[in-house]
């Protein structure tokens, strides 16, 4: 058990160690805008990784997919799959809860077992037909563009550029997800 103990103890201050220095991709000087009306009955299902800035939990993923399904609580499940290097490669699921904390501010935990602050998921903009999802944070160190599909029109790319840019997001560090 103590071997246990101190294998959590040490994912718990690398993960805290990574956090810190994790890459700023936004300006954070100026404000971040959410979608205030994002309905989140609408925005549960699955969701496909279309482009995302790099970040440590996702590295040498592929074929990234975020189910969301909400619970009897009032939070939400979150599964999040991915394929390790190629289309082909083994698959890795990491399982979380989001809670909405404010219209279109969410927050997202991913280690109920040990005591990790929640992570800000702010959903940017969503497309009239929940289709197309723009997620950042205020640190500018995570953002995802998502949509129901695993591929999006060059028109909706462009939307969701334009929505990360608005928000002072670096896209020319945006890289797109297989």
């Amino acid at each position: 058990m103590r071997t246990l103990f101190k294998a959590f103890s040490l994912v718990a201050l690398t993960s805290f160690a990574v956090q810190a220095e994790a890459a700023q991709y936004r300006d954070r000087t100026t404000p971040i805008t959410v979608e205030g009306a994002l309905d989140v009955n609408k925005y549960l299902g699955k969701w496909y990784e279309i482009a995302r800035f790099p970040n440590w939990f996702e590295r040498n993923c592929t074929g990234v997919t975020a189910e969301y399904v909400l619970r009897a609580d009032g939070d939400i499940r979150v599964t999040n799959t991915c394929r390790k290097g190629s289309l082909e490669g083994r698959v890795a699921v990491a399982e979380g809860s989001a809670r909405l904390e404010a219209p279109g501010r969410l927050s997202v935990t991913f280690t109920p077992y040990l005591p990790l602050p929640r992570g800000d998921y702010w959903v940017l903009y969503v497309a009239p037909d929940y289709s197309i999802a723009v997620v950042g944070n205020p640190k500018g160190s995570t953002g995802w563009i998502l949509a129901r599909n695993a591929q999006i029109s060059a028109a909706d790319r462009a939307i969701a550029n334009s929505i990360l840019t608005k928000n002072s997001y670096d896209i020319n560090k945006l890289e797109d997800v297989l």
